[in-house]
């Protein structure tokens, strides 16, 4: 027996070996141990008699008590802890998407399963929530699976493709009901009608916030690259307003828009509700539409558009034919931006009667609900997530064309 084979050296170039004690990823590595540190020191569901006592947690350990369970996190488990020290190879990778992908799954089944178990009844009080476990290893799964797909370099639609393959479990176990006995899915269907409002309001605020910032934004944009001397007054004014607290700008429209509602009270304006949230949301949504508008412009190269004015097109014809289109990408990267802030403002909107996921995350904490507070506050992150993925696929498609077409 040689001496590389008794330390276990890595092989020599031609061999297959996936696994040698040579570490390979560190990033997996920490990922790895928090996981380990997780399984260990926090629970994974927590029992509670009703929706407002704390309860006590249930432990990773305590719940393996069918074999089939067992088996579904155990073996995944396994391949995710050995992920440090496998061979950056493209097989090595897909296993490891597979792995998170059904370790995430694994921990949904253990969970709706345990909750059935201790709830009972579908109109029992008790109830089986997450408890700090889940979402430690639930994390660290799609962040192995993310690193694991980064190495595969596969072009950004494929990627969003890759991961809504990945999620396709979960909300398998949420249409079947699997998951319905745990405390978050009892707190959506007791508040089924509020989360539908609290959905379309949301949804509203977004559109209508972000529309008229991007046409103001986009005007701005183009108005401050012709002349740098209006860019040195605009950058500062909306820098400021950038760096006021949202809860604060809120508070500092309510005066002026009460007093513009009892001078126009045929206007509906009103110091609360829907009026100081849109108005605070686009004045957010400035600063990025129109610093991306200008950096798309100034993207663009100086021969093409001298090109254009050779061939005589009029500054309106350059505009539209020559420098819109090029610089599409970074104003549409700007509207991804605005977007998705104008997403998670929406939520604090609800302190001042705008309406949104907030109204329930703010019920929530008045109520020490911790499962309301995250009815109103996870589908913030998915939509906020959903958005920015789809518009990184749209941006990463048209770059391509256009440089297909350079």
């Amino acid at each position: 027996m040689t001496a590389e084979r008794l330390v276990n050296l890595p092989p020599r170039s031609g061999t297959l070996a996936p696994l040698s004690i040579q570490l390979h990823n560190p990033v997996h590595l920490l990922l790895a141990a928090t996981a380990i540190l997780a399984a260990a020191g926090l629970p994974l569901l927590t029992f509670a008699p009703n929706r407002l006592l704390s309860g006590h947690g249930i432990y990773l350990s305590e719940l393996f008590n069918h074999a089939g369970l067992y088996w579904l996190l155990a073996l995944p488990a396994l391949f995710l802890l050995a992920a440090p020290w496998l061979r950056p190879r493209r097989g090595s990778r897909i296993l490891l998407i597979l792995a998170a992908a059904l370790f995430s799954c694994g921990l949904l089944v253990l969970a709706g399963q345990e909750a059935r178990l201790r709830s009972g009844a579908e109109d029992s009080l008790a109830r089986v929530s997450f408890g700090g476990a889940f979402w430690l290893l639930a994390l660290v799964a799609w962040l192995q699976l993310a690193e694991a797909l980064r190495g595969l370099r596969l072009s950004l639609p494929a990627q969003v493709a890759v991961v809504a393959l990945a999620a396709l479990p979960a909300i398998g176990l949420l249409l079947t009901g699997q998951l319905d006995s745990l405390s978050l899915l009892k707190e959506y269907r007791n508040h089924l009608d509020s989360f539908d409002q609290a959905l379309l309001r949301h949804l509203q605020l977004v559109l209508f916030s972000v529309l008229p910032a991007v046409v103001i934004g986009t005007s701005f944009g183009v108005l401050s690259f012709r002349s740098p001397r209006l860019r040195k007054l605009l950058f500062p004014a909306l820098n400021v307003i950038q760096t006021i607290p949202s809860i604060a700008l809120f508070g500092l429209l309510i005066g002026p828009l009460t007093l513009l509602g009892l001078m126009l009270p045929r206007s509906g304006i009103s110091g609360i509700g829907m009026a100081p949230a849109l108005l605070a949301l686009i004045l957010y949504s400035l600063l990025p539409m129109t610093r991306s508008a200008v950096a798309g412009l100034q993207q663009v190269p100086a021969a093409v558009r001298e090109a254009a004015r050779g061939v005589g097109m009029s500054p309106r014809q350059i505009f539209f034919r020559v420098e819109l289109p090029l610089a599409l990408p970074v104003f549409l990267n700007g509207v991804r931006v605005t977007t998705v802030q104008a997403v998670g403002l929406v939520e604090v909107a609800a302190l001042i009667g705008a309406g949104g996921f907030g109204t329930l995350m703010f019920q929530g904490m008045a109520s020490s609900a911790l499962d309301l507070v995250l009815l109103g506050v996870i589908p913030v992150v998915l939509l906020a997530i959903s958005v920015d993925a789809a518009f990184k696929v749209v941006i990463s498609l048209l770059t391509g064309k256009i440089q297909e077409n350079q």
